[in-house]
């Protein structure tokens, strides 16, 4: 399209040029073809930003769905803790100060699970909203994730609970259809989940809970999943 600006632009301007030398043609035509580049750049960025820091797994999981949606995004990282403090734009965009945010034109949505029903309604206009094969086992995961897994395994991480979040993944086990946790498509569901499990196995380990040990493998595989994946990262507190 830029392109085919600018060869439209040099035949119209062709006679302002006639009176300058050749060399003076040539650094104009540079010019206004850098300017046409310039015009084409900033149309092409998103008017879709997210605001994240990568090491937090509720930010993760909205990370990932906009990833394997393959929504068109900015990304800006934010620092939550040190000296400087959250930045002011931040905060008038969340004054909660939490991360992740969504802004999608006129909409800030400040909450990784209210981004994930957004991109599940088809909010950002894209093809792929992650509703899955099953809407009813996708909802009642994210329920298990949040009400029962975040918790229970934070209790495990500081010292207690060891022996329930054991018994907790061995029964969520059995619900796992396969590849993906409601199907053969990934979900929202997919997207809630893989911050946490990630994170309990690699301090547990899964090895009483072969289909989410094998769920986890095939979900590391998937490029728009494992590029999430950060060395250093928090739990969920």
């Amino acid at each position: 399209k830029g392109k085919k600006l600018w060869w439209n632009l040099k035949d119209h301007t062709s006679s302002i040029f006639v009176r300058f030398g050749h060399h003076k043609r040539i650094e104009y035509r540079m010019k206004l073809l850098s300017m046409l580049q310039a015009i084409s750049l900033v149309s092409a960025m998103s008017s879709t930003k997210f605001v994240t820091n990568k090491m937090c797994p509720y930010a993760q999981k909205a990370w990932i769905a906009l990833e394997v949606s393959g929504a068109d995004y900015n990304m800006e990282e934010v620092s939550l803790y040190g000296a400087g403090g959250k930045p002011k734009w931040f905060l008038k965009l969340n004054p909660a100060g939490t991360v992740p945010v969504l802004v999608n034109k006129d909409d800030v949505v400040p909450d990784s699970e209210l981004i994930l029903d957004y991109i599940e309604k088809g909010s950002l206009g894209i093809g792929n909203n992650l509703k899955g094969d099953e809407v009813k086992l996708s909802n009642a995961w994210r329920r298990t994730i949040k009400e029962r897994v975040a918790p229970i395994g934070k209790r495990a991480v500081l010292g207690g609970g060891r022996y329930e979040l054991v018994e907790l993944l061995k029964e969520i086990d059995n619900d796992v259809k396969g590849p993906f946790l409601c199907g053969e498509t990934a979900c929202v569901a997919d997207c809630a989940a893989f911050p946490f499990i990630w994170r309990i196995n690699d301090e547990f380990g899964l090895d009483e809970c072969p289909k989410l040990q094998n769920w986890l493998e095939h979900c590391v595989s998937i490029p728009e999943f494992n590029k999430t994946i950060q060395r250093s990262w928090w739990w969920w507190w």
